[in-house]
């Protein structure tokens, strides 16, 4: 996936490389609801469930990425979002645009890193809580090539929520370019960092914890699940890993409670949800979701308990479907299984 792309085809048409030429110009900044920094791939899905991967013969392509579903799933709820990556200059990068396009995501700030492929993510699906992944990000994930001069820091200033995910942390340049945005940010409400650990990508949990206690007096925002927060700060009991959380600075704390709910803290303020139960088809997505529509919730000033609410709801839709970007659910969906679950309770 990293053949050389040409200037012009016989046909007069638009190559590869002219394409990716166009994708570095754009207009001034826009101001976006949601921008999102991070990573972004190809999920390869088995369209079958309960089958080794080895034994899978039917697959799907979907766009994924922690960051960029996060994007997508707030474009589901009617935000204007964006989500600033890289990919690699062959075919599954060209997928990475069409795909942003398609969801309602703005790919002005994606751009291709050459010599480097466009990660792809494969996965085992084994209802209802079983889902092996494997990430494919060799030599290096372009998404890890974000650099600080290459930021529209008006963008990132100016963006009513800004999320960013401790993956950026773990590899140069891409950790210095999440550190100047925040910088840039300066607190400003609604800068979110998504606890979003993942072992495969740190040399110990040690290192991560390093670099997530220097990033977190910089947010205002702390999402993660309990494995995530332990990370963060040392041990999972989800009140005091709560109230650790703020003591780092962030204004709102949420921790993610798996069959338990969600737990969320502010200073004045400590609210616990339940799930929603679910047939649980593939959980990965259901967090990313889950924080599409956490967005929608601050932004619109909901009360903490119906915000958490709302977000748990999106989440559960997700589980209980195969794929992750495609299956971030509408405002619309959301408000129904909340009102089904109302109605049954």
């Amino acid at each position: 996936m990293n053949g050389a792309a040409t200037s012009s085809d016989a046909s007069g048409g638009s190559s590869p490389q002219s394409t990716y030429d166009a994708y570095e110009t754009h207009d001034a900044y826009e101001v976006y609801d949601v921008l999102t920094i991070g990573r972004v791939g190809v999920d390869i899905y088995p369209l079958q469930t309960g089958v080794a991967l080895e034994d899978v013969t039917t697959f799907g392509k979907y766009l994924g990425g922690s960051a960029t579903n996060v994007a997508v799933a707030a474009a589901r709820h009617g935000l204007r979002s964006a989500v600033i990556t890289r990919t690699g200059a062959d075919p599954f990068g060209r997928f990475v645009h069409a795909a942003l396009r398609d969801l309602g995501v703005d790919d002005r700030y994606v751009s291709p890193v050459q010599g480097l492929p466009t990660p792809v993510t494969f996965c085992e699906i084994f209802p209802p809580d079983d889902f092996p992944i494997y990430f494919y990000r060799y030599p290096k994930a372009p998404d890890l090539e974000i650099e600080p001069e290459s930021l529209d820091l008006d963008a990132v200033t100016s963006a009513r929520v800004f999320w960013a995910t401790v993956t950026g942390l773990s590899q140069e340049p891409s950790r210095a370019a999440h550190f100047a945005a925040w910088r840039a940010r300066a607190r400003r409400r609604f800068t979110v960092l998504d606890l979003d650990y993942r072992p495969q990508f740190w040399d110990s949990r040690a290192d991560a914890r390093e670099q997530v206690q220097r990033a977190l007096p910089l947010a205002t925002v702390a999402v993660g699940n309990l494995d995530e927060v332990e990370t963060a700060v040392g041990h999972r009991e989800p009140e005091r890993a709560a109230q650790d959380l703020l003591d780092f600075g962030v204004q709102l704390a949420v921790v993610k409670l798996g069959p338990e709910g969600v737990l969320a803290r502010t200073a004045n303020e400590s609210v616990q949800v339940p799930p929603l139960r679910v047939d649980v088809l593939n959980g990965i997505g259901a967090g990313d979701a889950f924080g599409g529509a956490l967005c929608r919730g601050l932004l619109d000033g909901w009360p903490l308990e119906r915000t958490l609410r709302f977000a748990n709801a999106a989440g559960a839709i997700v589980a209980s479907r195969l794929e992750c970007s495609t299956a971030m659910p509408t405002t619309a969906e959301v408000d129904a299984l909340i009102g089904e679950a109302a109605a049954h309770a």
